[in-house]
């Protein structure tokens, strides 16, 4: 059964354009990219997948669900064929919800990440997320500190810490289901698409060029499920080239 997920509408009065975040990710890390993405002539929404943000929570992790909820979404906002943007694990919700309601897209956009399985990456981010006593945490510095032991790197740790809140009785919580997204890595790092699908519509794959996501031989790969894709790289960005190269990337999404 479909969830009702909830939504946000970023700008703009021209043709839709949906946008889908990536794992941990949510409405909130699109907002700029979004309100850019308006001014070129888009109806620009973005959707929180189920399990993250403001959206119900599911044991049911599979790309088969998290379409099913995004196909539901558009039915009920019947804002017409959207341009469906997703962004790594919204990039792979995307590629299914091309294969299993074509009808609903004018155009797909990926954004770094392939139709393919990958090997298990974010373990540890989930491991310090598990470990983390909330009930110890003062403020998000003090939350920042106690993971650092097991995630180095600061940006990570700074998106980590956006899934952080404090429910109504203003105990520090995951905003996030947290365990049913852990029990459920290997199907989200897992491919979405199966042998010898295929979507025949206008699809780009933006690629960050400091990223190791979309390799360039995955090309093959992707041209045997979209046969008309072209794939954009952008040099200077890493996996989150909304941020790291939001003009170019704007752009590519345009093109």
């Amino acid at each position: 059964m479909p969830l009702a997920l909830a939504y946000r509408e970023l700008g703009g009065a021209g043709r839709p354009m949906l946008i889908l975040h990536g794992l941990l990710g949510s409405v909130r890390n699109w907002q700029s990219a979004g309100v850019e993405l308006a001014a070129q002539g888009y109806r620009v929404l973005a959707a929180d997948l189920r399990n993250h943000g403001q959206s119900p929570w599911s044991e049911d992790c599979s790309y088969e669900a998290m379409a099913a909820d995004i196909i539901a979404l558009l039915e009920r906002l019947q804002c017409g064929p959207v341009h469906l943007v997703g962004h790594s694990m919204g990039g792979k919700t995307a590629m299914r919800v091309a294969m299993d309601a074509p009808h609903l897209l004018t155009r797909l956009t990926v954004v770094d990440i392939a139709p393919k399985a990958y090997p298990d990456r974010v373990r540890i981010e989930f491991a310090a997320m598990a470990a983390l006593d909330l009930k110890s945490i003062t403020t998000r510095k003090s939350a920042d500190g106690s993971l650092a032991t097991l995630v180095t790197d600061w940006g990570m740790r700074q998106f980590i810490l956006t899934n952080l809140v404090k429910n109504q009785a203003e105990e520090w919580v995951w905003g996030v289901n947290r365990e049913a997204l852990t029990q459920s890595l290997p199907l989200i790092l897992g491919n979405p698409l199966r042998e010898g699908e295929t979507w025949d519509g206008p699809t780009t794959f933006i690629r960050g060029g400091k990223s190791s996501y979309l390799k360039p031989e995955d090309e093959v790969l992707i041209k045997n499920h979209f046969p008309h894709a072209t794939v954009v790289t952008l040099p200077e960005s890493g996996h989150n080239p909304h941020f790291d190269a939001r003009s170019g990337f704007v752009a590519a999404v345009c093109q």
